[in-house]
């Protein structure tokens, strides 16, 4: 075997069988890949839908040592790589024809990408996300504790947690989920298999979401922390965080895990009050095909 290979499939089960404990042995930083994986492999109709995704584990005599995943609607998603190793990746799929519409990494990862996708097709990408990632420690009550409970969400609910979902979406720009959740296509959205808590006032009024994924290699993401802008500023976002948090615990995730907003201080300081540590950086970066080379 070459000192480093990339070895290509489209069979997800066998790149997780081959993949998989590489992805579990840093279970918060692949924390992404694992879950969007686990919904590849898992999902309606899998092998029709997904049969031109593309898998790829990077290898040495030492066994995995990265990966990547190319999705049909062009998301491309990487493991930690070196500015080197992320040109080789990007040769090996430019000359395969494939055109990714963004990349998802850590900042060093994503921004190398960017850099060697351009230097090798000619087209530009534009930076559209960047994110802390925060892995919870000892997880803390919030005090002051507002009144009030968390319950988890039941059938009854859907209408508002897709209402809740969608003002989200709107509130940060994330347009592929908006537009999923107005087509009425609502579980394909990533939103689709997640399990929601709400916060609720002493009346029984829900005032504040937040939705944790599927544990995946003992891992839960929490992710959206949701609050309606009349709610905001009484410690609603706080306790309804601890309480998906706790269940993740309960449900036997060791890594509880979520993604916070670096312009946001407000709930950086939240998250770490309740917990969490800052573990790393992430980005993301569109490509611009058709733009003029030498754009963004």
């Amino acid at each position: 075997m070459l000192p480093d290979e990339w070895h290509l499939t489209q069979d997800v089960d066998d790149f997780l069988a081959r993949a998989g404990d590489f992805l579990r042995s840093r279970a918060a930083l692949h924390n992404t890949p694992l879950t969007d994986l686990e919904k590849l492999r898992t999902s309606d109709g899998a092998a029709g839908r997904h049969g031109t995704a593309v898998f790829g584990r990077l290898e040495s005599e030492d066994g995995v040592r990265a990966v990547f995943y190319l999705t049909p609607p062009g998301r491309l998603g990487l493991t930690p790589l070196s500015a080197e190793q992320t040109g080789t990746l990007a040769a090996r799929l430019a000359s395969l024809g494939h055109a990714p519409a963004h990349v998802i990494a850590d900042h060093a990862t994503a921004g190398a990408f960017a850099k060697a996708w351009q230097r090798h097709t000619g087209v530009p990408s534009v930076p559209f996300w960047r994110t802390h990632l925060y892995r919870l420690g000892t997880l803390t009550p919030p005090r002051p504790r507002p009144g009030g409970r968390g319950r988890l969400t039941t059938g009854e609910d859907r209408g508002q947690v897709v209402r809740w979902c969608r003002e989200f979406c709107v509130d940060v720009g994330e347009r592929h989920s908006l537009g999923l959740i107005d087509a009425g296509s609502f579980e394909d959205s990533r939103f689709g298999d997640r399990h929601f808590t709400f916060w609720e006032t002493p009346g029984g009024t829900p005032v504040s979401m937040a939705a944790s994924t599927p544990v995946v290699g003992g891992m839960v993401r929490v992710d959206p922390v949701y609050t309606p802008a009349r709610h905001r500023g009484r410690g609603y976002a706080g306790a309804v965080t601890f309480e998906a948090s706790r269940a993740a615990q309960a449900a036997g995730a060791t890594d509880v895990v979520l993604f916070t907003d670096p312009d946001n201080p407000t709930s950086n300081a939240l998250y770490r009050r309740l917990g969490y540590v800052h573990v790393d950086d992430f980005a993301g970066y569109r490509f611009s095909y058709g733009a003029p080379e030498g754009a963004g």
